[in-house]
């Protein structure tokens, strides 16, 4: 059973950085792409980035290239966020599975909360 559990989310100030990391567990083949994504209020859950363990071939929505950067390790993908906006404010998950678009696990969130 594969495990995710997010940490480090918080509140920050516009402008501000800030960097999310999910540790997984019980995984293997089937969960070899981990990605991030977050639910603002009233909107839908939407992507932001994934990456793919171990090529590293990371995948930006482009909506947040140039204010996110995936990374990860075996056990770990980090997600840094940079010039941070009131409207970014909400509740990030991460996710895994065995491919780009085929995410099976999921953590809980970590709430991201960015003041104006």
């Amino acid at each position: 059973q594969v495990q995710l559990v997010e940490s480090g989310g918080g509140l920050v100030q516009a402008g501000g950085s800030l960097s999310l990391s999910c540790r997984t567990s019980g995984g293997t083949f089937s969960s070899s792409v981990r990605g991030w994504f977050r639910q603002v209020p009233g909107k839908e859950r939407e992507f932001i980035a994934a990456i793919r363990w171990p090529d590293d071939s990371p995948w930006y929505a482009d909506a947040m290239k140039g204010r996110v950067v995936i990374a990860n390790s075996a056990d770990v993908v980090y997600l840094q966020m940079f010039r941070l906006k009131p409207e970014d404010t909400g509740v990030y998950y991460c996710a895994a599975g065995p491919e780009f678009g085929q995410y099976v696990n999921w953590g809980q969130g970590t709430q991201v909360t960015v003041s104006s």
